[in-house]
């Protein structure tokens, strides 16, 4: 579409409305019923809550936040603020009121806030720090609202008034909307310094739209779960705006009422959807394949020995995905067939009868979760992108793919790959991934110059490693500016090699890679205490008894070395010489993961600067030193 053309996200929930208006669009679940909401009453409860707003006081461009669960409201309360002319600006439930939520409030000069009754307390604990708050819009009837809160039912009875008075005067808001107008300001996770918000125009969201069904047909008659958090700029797009463009239906999890009864409503949610296709990250693809795993050992001995042959035969057919059955595997095909009839057909109809296909937002996707999901029929694509981007730039899809790698581009979309010179490198040579496109940012909230650094010309320097390969696959390796250098100079990303320890080892819960020009790469490690204290045999109050607990998740790395099972997978001189045993593990809490779930290096490595250092010495080189062995408590 042409840039000139007016295209709104306005613009794009009308035509959807006008086309797919009885169909279902919303399912929420409420005690034990799912209710379902058409696309019509989605507009009518949009323009009511909408009006409501523009009663209450706000104006276009106020800047309003949003601090919910996924949930209807979430929904019809950013199209409501778009009918109002304003700036979503959504906030993950996780952030803390006291460092995180207070820093975005303040930031965006929010005057208005969205919330729900769950996250409610968060707010009152700030507000009064908030000198620029007008109002707070609580999701949920509550028996008594504190100063500044209303009701969104009592804002939606007020829009009926506006409604009934001037409903032409409200709908010209909406409609003087134009395409770089920003649509929402959403906060990168702050990896770095403080966190920075990204502004998002209109046409970047229906342009990333337009691109990411470029690359998979979502049908009319789909359905979907939305497992991410609603503020997660893949669940957004993906999650929601293209399902709405294509007139299909949207689900999202029944909210519990801590986190982790959310959590376990996913699995009973899934079954009662059964939705075509699926927005994941690895954490949760390997949740899921951890739970099918457990189904089949419960079968007993037998029936996992099958298993585990069936998935040899299908991995050693599928291959690549693109490439499978070649090279005389094709002789494989009707045992293939015969597995899958005989149990991975089950297990879809246990796990998700019509699940066609997962769709993960991960860079760095486990090569091992990727095969098998494949192999039982459900295959998860990895795809790539990031919030700037507004957030796809490639993926893996049913039609396309090849295990390793990212996926094609989306169309249409420029892309070059340059050195840290700034020249651009060919087909097959690694260096920064930079985009050009109708998705790319309009720059960061209040900050001109990262907004410099970030954005030249058009052409958005992502930050991350990649190369194209000769199939003309995007091939993402990890941070460009988190790359780990050898003594040699030789610079080499820590990301890939982390995810794969991770992934094998029972006793190893997260990794950190470290070599800033050294002899040889070190590791912090945090151990999964369960597993080795279930494995280990001794009283795990003796040294001895911690010492082979050391020595196990020694060899967990000594797998990726010399003749272990995962050999080749990497050099050996990427792989950790030595490593130091810590006592927490990194979390939000301690700010050494982000929201996201990504390690905050820069704080790691400034918090166990102590203990990097010694790690290059002849005492910390050696695993079993007195450090380690305190660590295990």
């Amino acid at each position: 579409m042409a840039a000139n053309i007016k295209n709104t996200l306005v613009d794009l929930f009308e035509n959807s409305v006008e086309r797919y208006n009885s169909k279902t669009f919303m399912l929420e679940k409420k005690g034990k019923d799912w209710l379902e909401t058409t696309y019509a009453q989605t507009k009518e409860q949009v323009l009511r809550f909408g009006a409501g707003l523009v009663e209450l006081g706000v104006r276009p461009k106020d800047n309003m936040a949003l601090l919910s669960e996924g949930r209807n409201s979430w929904i019809i309360g950013e199209l409501a603020m778009f009918y109002a002319g304003a700036v979503n600006v959504p906030l993950s439930v996780k952030l803390e009121e006291k460092n995180d939520l207070m820093f975005r409030l303040q930031h965006s000069d929010s005057k208005y806030i969205m919330v729900s009754a769950s996250q409610l307390p968060k707010i009152r604990a700030i507000k009064n720090d908030l000198p620029e708050l007008k109002a707070i819009i609580v999701f949920d009837e509550l028996e008594e609202y504190l100063d500044k809160e209303i009701s969104m039912s009592d804002v939606c009875r007020m829009g009926d008034e506006l409604l009934k008075r001037d409903l032409n005067g409200f709908l010209s808001i909406g409609q003087s909307l134009r395409n770089d107008d920003i649509a929402t300001i959403t906060y990168t996770s702050g990896t770095t310094a403080d966190p920075k918000g990204i502004m998002l125009s209109h046409r970047n969201y229906t342009a990333n739209v337009e691109q990411s069904l470029t690359l998979t047909n979502v049908q009319e008659n789909w359905r979907t779960l939305i497992i991410l958090p609603l503020d997660h700029c893949f669940a957004h797009v993906v999650g929601f705006y293209i399902f709405m463009h294509r007139g299909a239906a949207i689900a999202t999890v029944q909210t519990g009422r801590t986190p982790m009864e959310t959590l376990k409503n996913i699995p009973v949610n899934l079954k009662e959807i059964q939705p075509d296709m699926l927005l994941s990250v690895p954490a949760l693809a390997k949740s899921f394949k951890k739970a099918i795993e457990g189904g089949i050992k419960a079968k007993g001995p037998k029936v996992e020995k099958l298993f585990n042959f069936a998935l040899k035969v299908s991995y050693k057919y599928n291959k690549e995905g693109w490439n499978k059955g070649t090279g005389g595997t094709f002789v494989l095909k009707p045992l293939v067939s015969l597995f899958d009839m005989i149990l991975f057909s089950n297990i879809r109809k246990s796990f998700c009868e019509n699940l066609k296909f997962f769709i993960g937002g991960g860079a760095l996707l486990d090569r091992d979760l990727q095969d098998f999901y494949y192999a039982i029929g459900i295959p998860m694509f990895q795809g790539y992108g990031l919030s700037e981007a507004t957030p796809v730039i490639s993926s893996n899809t049913p039609e396309v793919h090849k295990f390793g790698s990212s996926g094609v581009l989306v169309k249409p979309l420029e892309i070059a790959i340059k050195d840290s010179e700034g020249r651009n490198l060919p087909k097959g040579e690694q260096g920064e991934i930079v985009i050009k496109g109708e998705n790319v940012m309009l720059g960061y909230w209040k900050n001109e110059i990262s907004t410099q650094d970030t954005v030249k010309d058009g052409w958005l320097y992502t930050g991350d490693l990649g190369l194209i390969d000769n199939d003309g696959y995007l091939v993402v390796l990890g941070r460009f500016k988190s790359l780990l250098i050898g003594s040699d100079g030789e610079k080499y990303s820590p990301e890939g090699i982390e995810e794969a320890i991770v992934s094998h080892s029972p006793f190893i819960d997260q990794i950190m890679l470290y070599n800033n020009q050294s002899a040889y790469t070190t590791a912090l490690i945090v151990p999964n205490m369960e597993n080795l204290k279930r494995r280990c045999k001794g009283d795990w109050s003796s040294r001895e008894t911690k010492i082979e607990a050391i020595r196990m998740i020694q060899n967990s790395i000594n797998e990726f070395k010399g003749k272990g099972d995962q050999a080749g997978k990497f050099p050996e001189r990427w792989l950790p010489t030595t490593f130091a045993v810590l006592d927490e593990p990194f979390s939000e809490r301690n700010q050494m993961i982000n929201s996201t779930m990504k390690m905050v290096r820069p704080k790691i490595e400034k918090h166990y600067k102590e203990r990097i250092e010694r790690l290059y010495t002849a005492e910390g080189k050696n695993v079993t030193d007195d450090r380690n062995i305190n660590s295990l408590g």
